[in-house]
């Protein structure tokens, strides 16, 4: 699986795009500053005819075979990636300025295991704050 990490360094329309060679290595440090950097992350798809959509999510969650997973609500965000499985995670650091990174991703898969989600969520509310309970899939990346 080839993922690209975009440090934002560059210009405007320069775009530092850079693929790491050792994919093994560009995982491990994806994962270190996932789980150690603190901001905000918006994810952005489109469906199948191009038409964009953007929302706020949790940082893609790391997992110990390399890849990424995100606990999606059934809206429009997911249902994008099931005509287009490619997407791009914006994340923004805390702090001042505007430092942090864009990871563009594909969806690998999908499931539907309440028991996989509760044990990758990070923030997990007490079902009683929770209220109508909607459909959540873990998606793969």
């Amino acid at each position: 699986m080839e993922q690209c990490v975009d440090d934002g360094t560059a210009g405007r329309y320069a775009g530092n795009i850079h693929i790491v060679k050792d994919e093994k290595e560009q995982r491990a440090d994806l994962k270190a500053y996932l789980e150690n950097t603190k901001g905000f992350c918006v994810l952005a798809t489109s469906d199948d005819n191009g038409r964009v959509d953007a929302a706020v999510y949790a940082k893609p969650h790391p997992l110990e075979d390399g890849t990424l997973s995100s606990i999606m609500r059934d809206r429009l965000s997911h249902e994008n990636l099931k005509s287009n499985p490619h997407a791009v995670f914006l994340f923004r650091e805390e702090g001042p300025g505007y430092k942090g990174k864009r990871v563009f991703v594909t969806k690998i898969r999908e499931e539907e295991n309440s028991r996989l989600i509760d044990e990758i969520c990070r923030r997990c509310y007490p079902k009683e704050l929770m209220g109508d309970q909607e459909k959540r899939f873990v998606v793969f990346f």
